[in-house]
């Protein structure tokens, strides 16, 4: 018999190639010893197991520069506000959260706002982050927030707790800057940090009602002496002609616990011919004359309008079950207490202000941070600030019943997460 005709010559494969009785053999044999050391030893699979992507670890970073590296990422999603309710969710401690300055790294920090300058010893409240309970917040851009004020002007407008959010935001920014290419320029009424290669000033007008007043400049201490002229806000408002973004608010200053002397017309006659009114009441009139003068002179299409909610006040321990407390005196941690309210935000308030600009036909961009704020008894200056242009002595440090100041915010701190959603609405 030939070998071409030989059965055991048809059955041998071709050169170089295994029989596929073979192949299922070896791969069968490989699967069982799969199976059988998933079973008897999964640590060994775990450690060959592909390495996570290193994300979390961005977050770790030492310094504010290097936290900048991550931010690439954050121009890769929209914020949409409209699915986004931003004032509900809760403080979440990371430790590994850097401000991107100091008030000793950003020279453009008022001392009554510095208080690790003025002595605070604890750092935690630099540490909480606001995350919104159905989106997520993007983190504030230095570079992104610039590029998007190339060639305009932002303008806070209203109160020092305005003006602690303009601080925050110049801070917040100024440090990618070179020196010779930034300045800043103060004034009694109008103060103005501008970025030079990016055509952009970030500026702050000093309007603590918004409307005229009797203690705009030079500040009146007697509540009791102030009167509010509630039908004009032009000697302000000429000062806001032109600007591309304005960032309005107005609150405390209302809230001095009296009746408000309020005028119509001039302050020829001194304090006469003035009204007291309530202060809900005198404060809808203020509000009323602001959006009217919006509807007249802003082109929405050329000038965006925000307006910042109320800076709740914790002055009373009390409210959060501190019943030894002394106001916000020596207070390291928010309150966790979901929606909690305290008895510094007046609610008849911001109705007015919703009800106003509600009306208003120029487009409002509401920047709501009053129930955030409300946690945060843990990040106001207490008694690390100055009055009258000084440092608490030891001495008054040691009387928070009259020295705590648990209006205004320690920086960085609370402002910079304003600022974060504000930046998430340009």
């Amino acid at each position: 018999m030939s070998v071409a005709s030989s059965p055991s010559a048809s059955m041998k494969p071709p050169r170089g190639k295994l029989p596929l009785f073979t192949i299922t053999i070896v791969i069968c044999s490989f699967a069982f010893l799969a199976l059988l050391y998933a079973d008897t030893s999964r640590s060994f699979f775990n450690l060959k197991s592909c390495p996570r992507r290193p994300a979390a670890k961005k977050s770790k970073d030492k310094t504010a520069g290097d936290n900048l590296k991550g931010f690439e990422m954050d121009d890769r999603f929209e914020f949409d506000p409209e699915e986004c309710t931003v004032n509900t969710g809760k403080w979440a401690f990371n430790k590994s959260l850097k401000p991107f300055y100091t008030d000793r790294s950003c020279p453009y920090l008022d001392r009554q706002v510095s208080c690790v300058k003025n002595g605070r010893r604890d750092s935690d409240y630099q540490h909480w982050e606001w995350q919104p309970d159905d989106c997520t917040l993007p983190r504030f851009n230095p570079k992104l927030a610039l590029k998007k004020l190339r060639g305009k002007r932002l303008m806070f407008v209203g109160d020092s707790l305005q003006r602690g959010q303009w601080q925050s935001f110049v801070c917040m920014v100024e440090w990618i800057i070179p020196d010779d290419k930034k300045s800043l320029k103060r004034g009694d009424f109008l103060s103005v940090f501008r970025a030079k290669e990016y055509d952009a000033t970030i500026e702050f007008y000093w309007a603590p009602y918004l409307i005229e007043s009797n203690t705009d400049q030079p500040i009146i201490g007697d509540p009791k002496k102030r009167i509010l002229k509630v039908d004009s806000v032009e000697k302000h408002a000429k000062n806001w002609g032109g600007v591309d973004i304005l960032v309005f608010n107005t609150y405390v200053w209302w809230m001095s616990g009296l009746r408000l002397k309020t005028l119509w017309g001039s302050f020829a006659n001194g304090a006469e011919g003035y009204e007291e009114l309530d202060t809900p009441v005198a404060y809808k009139i203020g509000l009323k004359t602001w959006a009217n003068w919006a509807d007249s002179n802003i082109n929405p299409n050329k000038t965006r309008v925000f307006f910042t909610t109320m800076s709740p006040t914790h002055t009373r321990s009390e409210d959060w079950n501190n019943t030894k407390g002394i106001k916000c005196f020596n207070e390291t941690k928010p309150v966790m207490k979901k929606r909690y309210w305290g008895s510094g935000s007046d609610k008849k308030m911001m109705s007015v202000v919703a009800s106003i600009v509600g009306k208003m036909n120029v487009p409002v961009t509401i920047l709501n941070i009053t129930q955030l704020s409300e946690y945060r008894i843990d990040a106001h200056t207490s008694v690390y600030t100055e009055t009258e242009g000084k440092v608490l002595t030891d001495k008054e440090k040691a009387d928070p019943l009259h020295h705590a100041d648990c209006i205004h915010w320690c920086l960085p701190g609370v402002p910079d997460t304003w600022n974060q959603i504000l930046l998430a609405y340009l």
